[in-house]
Protein backbone atom coordinates (compact mmCIF):
# COMPACT_ATOMS: atom_id res chain seq x y z
CA UNK A 1 0.00 0.00 0.00
CA UNK A 2 1.46 3.05 -1.26
CA UNK A 3 0.45 6.77 0.78
CA UNK A 4 0.22 9.92 -1.41
CA UNK A 5 -0.99 13.72 -0.94
CA UNK A 6 -0.61 16.94 0.55
CA UNK A 7 1.87 17.64 3.78
CA UNK A 8 -0.43 17.21 7.27
CA UNK A 9 -2.83 14.61 4.93
CA UNK A 10 -1.66 12.27 7.92
CA UNK A 11 0.32 9.62 5.45
CA UNK A 12 2.94 8.92 7.93
CA UNK A 13 0.54 8.64 10.71
CA UNK A 14 -2.01 6.50 9.37
CA UNK A 15 0.96 4.57 7.64
CA UNK A 16 2.23 3.90 10.95
CA UNK A 17 -0.94 2.66 12.52
CA UNK A 18 -2.02 0.33 8.90
CA UNK A 19 1.42 -1.12 9.14
CA UNK A 20 1.33 -2.07 13.11
CA UNK A 21 -2.27 -3.10 12.73
CA UNK A 22 -1.63 -5.83 9.75
CA UNK A 23 1.92 -6.62 10.30
CA UNK A 24 3.73 -5.23 7.61
CA UNK A 25 6.89 -2.97 7.19
CA UNK A 26 6.31 0.90 7.26
CA UNK A 27 8.66 3.54 5.11
CA UNK A 28 8.78 6.68 5.52
CA UNK A 29 10.07 7.50 1.99
CA UNK A 30 11.71 11.20 3.68
CA UNK A 31 13.52 8.64 5.81
CA UNK A 32 14.87 6.68 2.93
CA UNK A 33 16.04 9.59 1.36
CA UNK A 34 17.21 11.85 4.10
CA UNK A 35 19.80 8.61 4.71
CA UNK A 36 20.78 8.22 1.31
CA UNK A 37 21.78 11.98 1.30
CA UNK A 38 23.63 11.96 5.01
CA UNK A 39 21.24 14.91 6.06
CA UNK A 40 18.97 15.34 9.00
CA UNK A 41 16.05 17.51 7.43
CA UNK A 42 14.50 18.10 4.18
CA UNK A 43 15.35 21.67 4.46
CA UNK A 44 19.17 20.66 5.13
CA UNK A 45 18.86 18.52 2.19
CA UNK A 46 17.23 21.11 -0.27
CA UNK A 47 19.73 23.40 1.18
CA UNK A 48 23.15 21.15 0.46
CA UNK A 49 21.61 19.91 -2.75
CA UNK A 50 18.97 21.60 -4.15
CA UNK A 51 15.30 20.68 -5.06
CA UNK A 52 16.40 18.29 -8.34
CA UNK A 53 18.68 16.25 -6.48
CA UNK A 54 16.52 16.07 -3.93
CA UNK A 55 14.04 14.67 -6.36
CA UNK A 56 16.05 12.48 -8.02
CA UNK A 57 16.88 10.68 -4.77
CA UNK A 58 13.63 10.48 -4.27
CA UNK A 59 12.61 8.27 -7.41
CA UNK A 60 15.42 6.43 -6.76
CA UNK A 61 14.29 5.81 -3.14
CA UNK A 62 10.80 4.75 -4.39
CA UNK A 63 11.92 2.24 -6.98
CA UNK A 64 14.18 1.00 -4.17
CA UNK A 65 11.90 0.69 -1.44
CA UNK A 66 8.61 -0.49 -4.13
CA UNK A 67 9.74 -3.89 -4.65
CA UNK A 68 10.14 -4.76 -0.59
CA UNK A 69 7.80 -7.71 0.77
CA UNK A 70 4.46 -6.32 1.68
CA UNK A 71 4.54 -3.17 3.14
CA UNK A 72 3.00 0.55 3.79
CA UNK A 73 5.17 3.25 1.90
CA UNK A 74 4.35 7.26 2.72
CA UNK A 75 5.58 9.20 0.25
CA UNK A 76 6.37 13.01 0.60
CA UNK A 77 3.40 15.04 -1.27
CA UNK A 78 6.02 16.22 -4.10
CA UNK A 79 7.00 12.30 -4.88
CA UNK A 80 4.34 11.67 -7.34
CA UNK A 81 5.03 14.90 -9.08
CA UNK A 82 7.94 13.02 -10.35
CA UNK A 83 7.68 12.01 -14.01
CA UNK A 84 9.81 8.56 -13.33
CA UNK A 85 8.33 8.17 -9.52
CA UNK A 86 4.69 8.77 -11.23
CA UNK A 87 5.60 6.03 -13.94
CA UNK A 88 6.23 3.58 -11.35
CA UNK A 89 3.60 4.30 -9.06
CA UNK A 90 1.19 4.25 -12.66
CA UNK A 91 2.81 0.68 -13.14
CA UNK A 92 2.23 -0.58 -9.62
CA UNK A 93 -1.39 0.18 -9.89
CA UNK A 94 -2.22 -0.79 -13.17
CA UNK A 95 -0.37 -3.88 -12.40
CA UNK A 96 -2.20 -4.96 -9.38
CA UNK A 97 1.29 -4.62 -7.41
CA UNK A 98 -0.24 -1.58 -4.90
CA UNK A 99 -2.98 0.01 -3.39
CA UNK A 100 -2.22 3.77 -3.99
CA UNK A 101 -4.31 5.59 -1.45
CA UNK A 102 -4.96 9.17 -2.13
CA UNK A 103 -5.29 11.11 1.63
CA UNK A 104 -6.16 14.79 1.67
CA UNK A 105 -7.92 17.28 3.38
CA UNK A 106 -9.05 20.61 3.00
CA UNK A 107 -6.20 23.37 2.84
CA UNK A 108 -7.31 24.92 5.85
CA UNK A 109 -6.64 21.95 7.98
CA UNK A 110 -3.58 21.15 6.00
CA UNK A 111 -2.48 24.29 6.75
CA UNK A 112 -3.25 24.04 10.87
CA UNK A 113 -2.02 19.97 10.82
CA UNK A 114 1.95 21.97 9.41
CA UNK A 115 1.61 24.91 11.66
CA UNK A 116 4.31 24.30 13.84
CA UNK A 117 7.35 21.67 13.94
CA UNK A 118 6.50 20.02 10.62
CA UNK A 119 7.16 23.43 8.80
CA UNK A 120 10.79 23.12 10.36
CA UNK A 121 11.62 20.79 8.34
CA UNK A 122 10.15 21.43 4.62
CA UNK A 123 11.22 23.95 2.81
CA UNK A 124 9.45 26.96 1.18
CA UNK A 125 8.18 25.49 -2.28
CA UNK A 126 6.49 28.25 -4.20
CA UNK A 127 7.41 31.38 -2.95
CA UNK A 128 4.16 31.84 -1.40
CA UNK A 129 3.50 31.93 2.10
CA UNK A 130 1.09 29.84 4.63
CA UNK A 131 -2.19 29.17 3.03
CA UNK A 132 -1.30 30.33 -0.31
CA UNK A 133 1.41 27.93 -1.02
CA UNK A 134 -1.27 24.92 0.26
CA UNK A 135 -3.27 25.55 -1.93
CA UNK A 136 -1.39 26.57 -4.98
CA UNK A 137 0.33 22.80 -4.35
CA UNK A 138 -3.04 21.67 -3.99
CA UNK A 139 -4.01 22.62 -7.60
CA UNK A 140 -1.27 22.17 -9.06
CA UNK A 141 -0.75 18.51 -7.51
CA UNK A 142 -4.63 17.03 -7.11
CA UNK A 143 -4.85 16.16 -10.77
CA UNK A 144 -1.76 14.13 -10.62
CA UNK A 145 -2.53 12.52 -6.98
CA UNK A 146 -6.56 11.23 -9.02
CA UNK A 147 -4.76 10.33 -11.41
CA UNK A 148 -2.24 7.87 -9.71
CA UNK A 149 -4.90 6.66 -6.71
CA UNK A 150 -6.54 3.41 -6.63
CA UNK A 151 -9.07 5.29 -3.88
CA UNK A 152 -9.38 8.68 -2.49
CA UNK A 153 -9.57 9.49 1.59
CA UNK A 154 -10.63 12.47 2.80
CA UNK A 155 -8.87 12.87 6.24
CA UNK A 156 -11.04 15.11 7.56
CA UNK A 157 -14.24 13.30 7.65
CA UNK A 158 -13.43 10.93 9.92
CA UNK A 159 -10.99 10.20 13.21
CA UNK A 160 -7.79 8.55 12.69
CA UNK A 161 -9.13 5.11 13.20
CA UNK A 162 -11.82 5.34 10.63
CA UNK A 163 -9.30 6.31 8.56
CA UNK A 164 -6.79 3.39 9.51
CA UNK A 165 -9.96 0.81 9.21
CA UNK A 166 -10.47 1.95 5.76
CA UNK A 167 -7.16 1.18 4.83
CA UNK A 168 -6.88 -1.77 6.77
CA UNK A 169 -9.62 -2.97 4.74
CA UNK A 170 -8.50 -2.00 1.23
CA UNK A 171 -5.41 -4.20 2.72
CA UNK A 172 -7.31 -7.32 3.08
CA UNK A 173 -9.13 -7.01 -0.14
CA UNK A 174 -8.96 -10.36 -1.99
CA UNK A 175 -8.48 -8.58 -5.77
CA UNK A 176 -5.80 -6.16 -4.82
CA UNK A 177 -2.33 -5.79 -4.05
CA UNK A 178 -0.31 -3.60 -1.01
Amino acid sequence: MILIGPRGAGKTTAGRAVAERVGAGFTDLDDVVLSALGVASVTEAWARFGEPAFRSAEANALTAVMPSPPRVIALGGGTPTIPAAAAALDRARIDRKAIIAYLTAPAAVLHARISGDMLQDRPPLTGLAGMDEIEHLLTQRAPVYERLASVRIDTNSAGIDAIVDRLVDLWRQPTGSN
